[in-house]
């Protein structure tokens, strides 16, 4: 019999909660082992409607792993940054402007973030099919582990979310289910990513501001919560607010092609991360993320004939889609992944930066 004893992982060790008392956004909690039934999803269902349209941002537990196994994918998350060298680092460096694809490094200072400052984030992403790229040594003997992880990211949390996302649009409850499919070879990706701390001369000329407000492209992304005070949301009331950690839970952010599907019913909200607190100073800050996206061959139009919701509501997407030119899911990832952080953009008022991909009006705010 194969053996059960798992490799060896150095454990990581995050940073402390923060000390300060900050303001945190109020979100919905969704109880993931309710939406087993068909009665659970009916009681979970207005509650990740309501969410998604207001805030597009909720909290999940019952998600099915259990905190020992969560610290695990934390420790193995450290690994490509951690356990391997520099030139390592290099080879498996993704082509992402050519490419359009975010797979293997994102190496620090690729992306510019204001004033002339470079980024100081470090990620490494992973196609659900784990073999489709190599891979560094040191992250090989733990591919078993991660494509697993994918895995239930994708068919345990994802699709039970799209299934309430469903049903708050009136349409049959598989619909944004078949348009995510785990079987299909798609663009989805796991990453695991490093925030390192900056200087003072470039938090002065970035304002603190480590990644700018923006909206995801995809369709949802998990992130698993970690206890780094430094992602903030744009709520509806106007303020920047920080996401509070929840032990062993998962943060759920909806992406612009669910906004744009659902006719602006659901909204891909505004977030950015920001440098922490004083008492997290110091820190980097780890993170494990799951980027779900609908099938490459979907049209990012409103569903107004399948979904009743959208035919009462009307279609609300302040402009950013021009009628009958809707790019696909794989037009407009890939040049959202290519475009970001290395073009230039319109300055605007209020800080709010635009420019148009694939037909999409796209927006940058500092």
């Amino acid at each position: 019999m194969p053996s059960l004893t798992l490799p060896p992982v150095e454990p990581y060790a995050p940073a402390p909660l923060p000390t300060e008392e900050l303001d945190y956004a109020d979100l919905a909690v969704i109880d993931l082992s309710k939406a087993a039934t068909a009665e659970g999803r009916a009681e979970l269902a207005p509650l990740a409607r309501d969410a998604m349209r207001t805030k597009g941002f909720l909290y999940v537990i019952n998600h099915g792993y259990s905190p020992a196994q969560t610290k695990r994918m934390f420790d193995i998350a450290n690994v490509p940054f951690e356990h391997v060298s520099d030139d390592e680092k290099k080879v498996y460096a993704g082509n992402i402007k050519a490419t359009g694809t975010y797979l293997g490094y994102k190496l620090r200072k690729y992306w510019h973030i204001d004033n002339g400052v470079r980024d100081q984030i470090e990620h490494y992403n992973i196609d659900p099919d784990v073999n489709r790229k190599s891979h560094p040594e040191a992250l090989r003997p733990l591919l078993p582990e991660i494509e697993a992880w994918i895995k239930h990211c994708h068919l345990n949390v994802i699709h039970p979310l799209l299934r309430l996302l469903a049903i708050g649009l009136e349409m049959p409850e598989d619909t944004l289910v078949n348009m995510s499919r785990y079987e299909v070879p798609g663009e989805s990706f796991l990453r695991f990513m490093k925030y390192y701390p900056r200087n003072e001369h470039d938090e002065a000329k970035t304002k603190n501001v480590w990644l700018k407000g923006h909206t995801d492209l995809n369709c949802l992304t998990v992130l698993w919560s970690q206890p780094v005070a430094a992602l903030q949301i744009l709520s509806p009331n106007g303020r920047w607010q920080f996401v509070k950690h929840m032990e062993n839970g998962l943060v759920i952010n909806l992406g612009d092609v669910l906004e744009f599907i659902s006719g602006g019913f659901y909204k891909a909200t505004i977030h950015r991360v920001v440098q922490p607190p004083p008492s997290q100073r110091g820190y980097t800050r780890l993170g494990v993320f799951y980027f779900a996206m609908l099938d490459n061959d979907v049209m990012l139009e409103p569903m107004e004939e399948e979904s009743p919701v959208i035919q009462r509501e009307g279609v609300k997407l302040d402009g950013r889609i021009e009628r009958g030119k809707a790019p696909t899911m794989d037009m407009y990832r890939r040049t959202r992944i290519s475009a970001y952080g290395q073009t230039e953009v319109k300055k605007g008022e209020n800080g709010v930066d635009t420019e148009v991909l694939s037909g999409v009006l796209v927006k940058h705010y500092n």
